[in-house]
């Protein structure tokens, strides 16, 4: 499996996607009571799910490289990864649900969404196979027990 696209570049096209939708969409812009703090509420709470998603991973000892699934030295189950298989990518999509907030266009839902969708199909699904490929029944079971999510 080749991995081209990092996660965090995609990320970033997401986020430069959604800048220039809300800059030049005439339509959809919106604001409600209370939106800054649930911006720095789903801030704080991307960068406490990824620190501790990171650290997991330290702490197993194995590769951090989304690109490289293959090199994975351990199953990664327990913490954060008990309640979803990819808390890194859903730190992502909180701080793209930020982002979407701070610069209040309802459109960038959509592109949150798209945000979802990519990953799933041309960055989740083919580290699915290289670690079913490299854990085998262990990580089935895995799967059955854990969301992709949340």
């Amino acid at each position: 499996m080749n991995l081209r696209v990092p996660p965090v570049v995609v990320f970033v096209v997401f986020g430069g996607a959604m800048y220039l939708l809300a800059k030049f969409l005439p339509v959809g812009d919106f604001d409600f009571f209370g939106k800054y703090y649930l911006i720095w509420l789903l801030v704080v709470m991307a960068f406490g799910i990824g620190t501790v998603a990171l650290a997991h991973f330290v702490l197993a000892k194995t590769t951090i490289d989304p690109t490289a699934p293959s090199k994975a030295t351990s199953l990664v189950h327990k913490g954060l990864y008990r309640f979803s298989r990819n808390p890194m990518y859903l730190a992502m999509l909180l701080l793209l649900l930020a982002l979407g907030l701070w610069l209040g266009n309802a459109f960038n839902t959509l592109l949150a969404a798209g945000f979802v969708g990519y990953m799933n199909k041309f960055q989740i699904a083919p580290e699915e196979e290289a670690l079913q490929t490299l854990f085998g029944k262990e990580y089935q079971r895995y799967c059955g027990n854990v969301r992709r999510w949340f």
